[in-house]
């Protein structure tokens, strides 16, 4: 999968210039880039069927599950059972905190929802940041779901590039096809089990 932007939206303090923040972004662009579709491939073609209904479109968790398998063999924890912000997954840092992500599988309200999460969680001292990915408006074209897309964000970034943050990093990592082709197969709807592309 190809990472096609990413908006730093706040980059506060010591730890925005720190070697764990360089280890995290490294983390999240390499669990990206591992993302592949159809299994077995070294890149990530979506076949171009459009449609929101039944039997249309390509689903949208196994593409997030595949990128947190890679992100727990990188160390992070994805069992949101045990943090309270129920985030996709959670990096622990060994001095100075945690850092959440949010992989959006959901519509554009619960992209807000998440960014809104992220910001309590900081409030309230939870984390130093947080990451939030969302598909481009290219391949959102291309998913069942009306998920929240990077365009339908960016009219909100001024506003949380204002919220008071002393020390950490807020980021929007917007993410997209490799390629298109109507000869792989749909990617599967459906939340059963961990679905490793």
């Amino acid at each position: 999968m190809k990472l096609a932007q990413e908006e730093i939206l706040i980059a506060a303090g010591a730890f925005s210039q720190s070697e764990a923040w360089t280890g995290i972004r490294s983390d999240i662009r390499h669990a990206i880039r591992a993302v592949v579709w159809p299994p077995g491939s070294s890149k990530f073609t979506i076949n171009p069927d459009r449609g929101r209904g039944r039997g249309q479109g390509n689903g949208v968790v196994p593409i997030k599950e595949a990128c947190m398998d890679m992100l727990q063999k990188l160390g992070w924890n994805t069992d949101e059972r045990r943090n309270p912000f129920r985030f996709d997954a959670v990096r622990h840092l060994e001095v100075t905190g945690k850092f959440g992500l949010e992989w959006e599988t959901g519509n554009v309200s619960s992209s807000h929802r998440a960014i809104n999460r992220i910001l309590l969680a900081y409030k309230q001292g939870a984390i130093l940041g947080g990451a939030l990915v969302v598909p481009t408006r290219s391949l959102y074209g291309f998913l069942t779901d009306r998920v929240g897309s990077f365009s339908e964000l960016e009219p909100y970034f001024e506003i949380w590039r204002e919220v008071p943050w002393d020390n950490g990093v807020l980021v929007i990592f917007a993410v997209e096809h490799d390629d298109t082709s109507s000869r792989v197969p749909r990617i599967q709807k459906g939340t059963n089990g961990r679905a490793r592309l």
